[in-house]
């Protein structure tokens, strides 16, 4: 699946239109469509949007392997799990650039997923 079809899959099972999610992520109401035709959002975008979605960024660019077993909880924990964790740590006393928590969201993401299963 592609970005666009991700976050349209997304807005439709939290119930939220295209241009809801866009205005919520504070862009222009149609700008979403044009994923569908090859442009592709910043990282801050992109963020912005999954924050709207209550997804991470790896699960909108399908990388993050989401287990079949997973449900909405899981995929709520483990938005939780990231934000609890990557976004706060740091490297030598500096906070991590975006890309930096993107890559370790990425690790961590493969960690909760090997740990976070069901009985």
């Amino acid at each position: 699946m592609t970005l666009f079809d991700n976050i349209k899959k997304v807005a439709k099972e939290r119930g939220l239109s295209l241009q809801s999610v866009a205005v919520k992520a504070g862009l222009s109401k149609n700008v979403i469509y044009q994923y569908n035709k090859g442009v592709n959002p910043s990282l801050e975008t992109l963020a912005n949007i999954a924050n709207v979605l209550g997804v991470t960024v790896d699960y909108l660019l399908g990388k993050n392997d989401t287990p079949e077993w997973a449900n909405d909880q899981d995929t709520h924990d483990l938005k939780e799990f990231l934000e609890s964790n990557a976004d706060s740590m740091t490297y030598g006393g500096d906070d991590l650039t975006q890309e930096e928590k993107e890559k370790l969201k990425i690790a961590m993401t493969q960690i909760f997923w090997n740990r976070h299963k069901h009985d």
